[in-house]
């Protein structure tokens, strides 16, 4: 149920306790209301006075943020089974009460969260805080859609709630959200050591993939690699997310914290977006460093463009995307021709894909289609990801997946948790990939994951050269 007419928290309340007839039952609420202005950043950082875990999203075109506080309700499958995780929100929709009167993106109930690359890896202890799919509800969230800013607090109630004292928390909490000052961080972060895991046999697993590829086993293979890193002190996870918001401002800027470890990133690539009936997804395939000139980029730029390696792989992730929405959508448009996406370390091949989302399906149904795609899996995928299973040196947990938010009116993005990090206090582990086709050289496939390392790495040094 969604309540349309504004209304205080405090009537809200009254009004759904008078109608609960059993004290004991348990009933989700949602209450949204519109706030001033507010730098979600800030958001952030006030709200680890809190000690609740922490999510942060901003998405590539910067008017659109969510920070998520605390958890009223988490959607756990540790198969990683899409219907479960749709049945499951389904059902919490239907037997909610929610107040959102404004009823954007990001208002009402929102749940946000991620899963693994590859459920069928045996979890690592590094990811043994990650389930296999979470999303979670949070207690508390703050939402910025353009112009305009929401707070939404969740609450799962009784009959014999104390009604002044959830009104008297949730003004405590907005409070301590919006209106509480932070102190600026001044201690210097560096690098103590950096330590690459077995990057020779990393380069010889490529070789075999190589081989696997000519001998027409697969087309492409995609290999990932982690970097170990030791800092002079615990990060502090909202200083690590402005300096991705000045460094990469045009990516999906993100943070999930579950307990003392934080997994974040600055990805370019958005795995679909949903909005009302309109589908948007794109394809990032193909990669070429930046030049030092603009001269120097031009020339790079036109031989992305005409490089057969990068024009084959970025074609892979085209034709899988359209297959995958043909199901699920109609109306689908796609370019004749990628353009170059510059980024402040990296150029890609892009292409988006639009369509029109048919009227039975959700974007579970686009999700599971769409993972994992071809820029971080490989063609064919099962045949990929048996390699990956066999030969990769680490578990991917939630690097590489789709990570993003849905919202109780239909509405939602997802990323691929690309060019990302594990934060565990003062030690990090970064990770990285390329897409291996018959032609690589290992060597080379080396050198573009140092590159793609470096968004990650240069704002874990406190550097002239970070900015």
């Amino acid at each position: 149920m969604i309540e349309l007419k504004e209304m205080t928290l405090e009537s809200f309340l009254y009004n759904i306790q008078s109608k609960l007839t059993h004290k004991e039952t348990k009933q989700l609420i949602s209450w949204t209301s519109k706030i001033n202005p507010v730098d979600l950043l800030t958001v952030f950082e006030s709200a680890n006075k809190s000690n609740l875990d922490r999510i942060f999203w901003t998405n590539s075109s910067n008017d659109f943020a969510l920070v998520g506080v605390g958890s009223v309700h988490k959607l756990i499958s540790e198969q990683q089974s899409f219907d479960q995780l749709e049945n499951e929100w389904k059902t919490i929709l239907q037997q909610a009460i929610i107040h959102d009167p404004f009823q954007q993106s990001g208002t009402g109930l929102v749940a946000m969260g991620g899963m693994s690359f590859d459920p069928k890896r045996n979890k690592s202890k590094l990811w043994e805080k990650y389930p296999t799919s979470q999303m979670t509800v949070p207690q508390y969230v703050v939402v910025q859609n353009r112009e305009d800013y929401f707070f939404t607090v969740n609450y799962l109630i009784q009959g014999n709630m104390n009604t002044e004292q959830l009104v008297a928390d949730s003004n405590k909490m907005q409070n301590l959200l919006l209106h509480s000052s932070t102190k600026p961080y001044n201690e210097k972060l560096s690098i103590v050591s950096k330590k690459e895991i077995e990057p020779d046999r990393w380069k010889q697993s490529v070789q075999e993939a190589v081989e696997e590829i000519r001998k027409d086993q697969a087309k492409k293979i995609v290999l990932a690699r982690e970097m170990r890193i030791i800092l002079n002190e615990p990060a502090v996870i909202s200083e690590l997310l402005k300096k991705l918001k000045e460094t990469q401002p045009n990516s999906y800027i993100f943070a999930f914290e579950h307990g003392d470890n934080c997994f974040l990133g600055a990805t370019p690539e958005r795995l679909v977006q949903v909005e009302g009936e309109n589908v948007l997804s794109t394809c990032l395939a193909g990669t070429a460093p930046r030049g030092k000139t603009v001269t120097e980029d031009e020339r790079i730029a036109d031989a992305l463009l005409k490089d057969q390696k990068n024009r084959e792989e970025h074609e892979y992730v085209v034709q899988m995307i359209k297959r995958s929405m043909e199901q699920y959508c109609e109306d689908i448009y796609i370019p004749n021709e990628p353009v170059v996406l510059s980024l402040r370390n990296l150029q890609h091949l892009y292409t988006p894909v639009r369509a029109t989302l048919k009227k039975e399906s959700t974007v579970f149904d686009i999700v599971k289609e769409l993972h994992p795609t071809p820029a971080l899996g490989g063609v064919p995928t099962e045949k990929a990801l048996a390699f990956i299973r066999e030969k990769e040196l680490m578990d991917r947990g939630w690097y590489g997946a789709p990570i993003g938010w849905l919202d109780s009116e239909g509405n939602s993005e997802f990323a691929v948790a690309i060019r990302s990090g594990l934060i565990q206090g003062k030690e990090v582990s970064l990770f990285a990939g390329c897409g291996v086709m018959k032609d690589s050289d290992p060597t080379m496939e080396y050198e573009e994951t140092n590159v793609k390392f470096l968004p990650m790495l240069t704002i874990l040094e406190d550097t002239d050269e970070s900015y």
